[in-house]
């Protein structure tokens, strides 16, 4: 009896394939239609409203220029304008002259595409900085001098320990690299001692205190874990950060500032942004579409730090000194009562007086700190210090403090307080957004800095949009003439597999599409049709064998899943190990690869199954070929029996 192969419900497949085809269609058409580029307005305080889409289209017929949109939102407007950067920045410029320090004018853009599109929520797809053009930054962390900072908080609270213990005629002092590199006379010798006594504090004491020295290094130790204690002689000693202390700093150092950053440029509402780690302490940044690069420069390469002080007891012997603004001289507690890094959350604003100031929300570790601290000293003065290091005339990077606020508490405070008498709104803004951001504990240099033109990124896309249409076009003819019936399927599911790969990126939030990237869909195209090959190749064999025309095609699809899975697997285990360790165009490349594998899996094996039942393709093969094909199997038959 004959074993009779039915057709299967086709149903629920034929479903999701329109489903998943309509979903990734819907999102590929934007990219098609591009962006526009556009103005941001929104005002420092935020209860200020912010101007008519009248006032705003007036100001930009002034300057003659062509208004496509004006979207307004609750707390700022867009202008979408037509045409090139020239013309936006001229807007921009306008716009900043008419409506002054109270508001904020940022570039933006804003999808081209038709607004039943965009209400979707469906946006084009983000392009890399070598294609959309804009801002590359390379930035250096000096995590040395952040071990120095660490160091000098060291002594600071290592001295106002000893004062505490009443013990006399202990000096303690950082070991200077400058003076003590002095009168090396070779450079390989002065790398050796700075390596030797740069992290360290230098400490000398009569021998009589040795014993009772010994018990308030214990105590340091047991409130800094990582401290080492070298006695050296009766009289002098050193105290220094262990190996492993020092490493993990440094790694601590440089995640803090990588999180610093995204948390910046996210505030800075670029989304496209590629911020990796370089080497051993640099940062590369990526900010594609940027059209103003000395706004993410002032923002990104800003080193603020804010922390406040109580006024230091007349007995503290390791003070801080500040001068405020009208040259008093301060004498701060050493250790702040909180930092920057407690803030939660800060927006600029205007007090009663209508000046500038920045409204803080602290988080509840900084919320205790201040309620706690308040509550003991009310009538008493709190004083904020601001906090950059910037490099001097000899090129050498220092810190530089200035008081912004000496105020006086009138009652207990809780995480919810503000700075005042500050500059600007425009200088509360950016400090707003730097504590929301974060601070940084080490300073930054920028140490390369280069600027895309538009015009090479719209060269790069034009080329490779080129190169992928010259890639499918010779694709889809050789297997429409080679194949036939069976090369229309393998040819209508290629063209569903761009379109899926284009809809899947554009959906998916951090996709970004880079010059490599489109290497990447050329390479999709080699690989979707490989799939197919590999099927009808099987299928031919099958017809060969004798099967029917129905199963022959069955059996091609079941018995060539397994090696393209199997080399579909291989490819997503390389793109997988280059996404997670690479970065920039290696990271493109890997993105658009990974979800190539993806959609081609999708269409080049499901749908072109469910295509292959309304094609129905007749595969023919030559009679001359099947008795070759018998004759063969017979005679290697024959040998084995033998």
């Amino acid at each position: 009896m004959r074993n009779v192969t039915k057709k299967p419900n086709q149903t629920w497949q034929i479903l999701v394939i329109i489903i998943t085809v309509l979903i990734l269609g819907l999102n590929a058409i934007p990219t098609l239609y591009g962006n526009h580029n556009a103005l941001l307005i929104s005002a420092v305080n935020r209860s200020e409203s912010v101007p008519s889409p009248q006032q705003l289209r007036t100001l930009m017929q002034q300057e003659q220029i062509q208004v496509e949109q004006i979207i307004n939102g609750q707390t700022d407007s867009k202008i979408v304008i037509s045409g090139d950067d020239e013309i936006l920045l001229r807007a921009q410029q306008q716009l900043k002259t008419q409506l002054g320090d109270n508001y904020q004018v940022g570039l933006s853009n804003q999808s081209a595409a038709p607004k039943w599109l965009q209400d979707l929520g469906m946006s084009p797809i983000k392009l890399g900085l070598d294609l959309s053009g804009g801002v590359l930054f390379v930035l250096e962390v000096d995590t040395q001098k952040a071990e120095q900072e660490r160091l000098a908080n060291v002594k600071d609270q290592a001295l106002q320990l000893i004062h505490d213990k009443g013990l006399r005629g202990i000096s303690m002092k950082i070991a200077s690299v400058d003076n003590n590199t002095a009168e090396v006379a070779s450079q390989q010798a002065s790398q050796l001692k700075q390596a030797s006594s740069e992290n360290q504090i230098n400490l000398h004491f009569p021998s009589r205190n040795s014993s009772q020295l010994k018990a308030v290094i214990n105590q340091l130790q047991g409130d800094l874990p990582g401290i080492t204690y070298v006695q050296q002689d009766e009289s002098s000693a050193s105290l220094s950060f262990s190996e492993s202390s020092i490493t993990s700093f440094h790694q601590e150092i440089m995640v803090q500032a990588l999180t610093t950053l995204r948390g910046r440029i996210e505030e800075l509402g670029i989304t496209e942004a590629v911020t990796q780690r370089q080497g051993k302490n640099r940062i590369r940044i990526e900010l594609p579409g940027v059209k103003d690069p000395e706004q993410a420069k002032r923002i990104i390469g800003a080193t603020a730090a804010l922390d406040f002080y109580a006024i230091a007891v007349s007995d503290t012997v390791s003070a801080k000194h500040f001068t405020d603004e009208n040259g008093r001289r301060l004498r701060v507690a050493p250790k702040s009562i909180f930092t920057g890094s407690n803030i939660e959350n800060a927006s600029a604003g205007r007090d009663e007086m209508g000046m500038a100031q920045v409204n803080l929300s602290l988080d509840s570790i900084g919320g205790k700190k201040m309620s706690a601290f308040s509550k003991d000293n009310i009538g008493k003065p709190m004083v904020t210090v601001f906090s950059e290091y910037h490099k001097n005339s000899e090129d050498k990077m220092v810190k530089s403090s200035k008081v912004i606020s000496v105020a006086t508490i009138q009652s207990q405070l809780g995480n919810r307080f503000s700075i005042s008498n500050l500059d600007s709104p425009q200088a509360a803004a950016d400090l707003a957004l730097l504590l929301r951001a974060g601070s940084l504990d080490a300073p930054i240099t920028i140490v390369q800095q280069r600027t895309i033109q538009a015009s090479l990124g719209q060269n790069n896309v034009s080329n490779g949009i080129m190169a992928l249409a010259i890639g499918l076009g010779i694709t889809l003819t050789f297997m429409g003439l080679w194949y036939r019936k069976l090369g229309l399927i393998a040819n209508l599911s290629l063209v569903l597999n761009l379109v899926c790969l284009l809809g899947l990126m554009a959906l998916l939030p951090n996709v970004v599409l880079t010059l490599p990237g489109i290497a990447g869909l050329v390479l999709t195209v080699g690989m979707a049709v490989d799939t197919n090959v590999l099927i009808f190749e099987r299928i031919k064999e099958e017809r060969l064998r004798g099967r029917s025309n129905f199963m022959a095609i069955e059996a091609g699809y079941k018995g060539a899943f397994t090696t393209i899975l199997d080399a579909n697997v291989t490819t997503m285990i390389t793109a997988l190990i280059l996404l997670s360790i690479g970065y920039g165009p290696v990271k493109g490349f890997a993105m658009t690869l990974s979800l190539g594998i993806l959609t081609s899996m999708f269409t080049g094996v499901f749908v072109a199954h469910v295509l292959t039942y309304f094609v129905k393709p007749n595969i023919l093969v030559k009679q001359k070929a099947v008795k070759h094909k018998t004759v063969k199997q017979k005679a290697v038959t024959h040998k084995e029996s033998i």
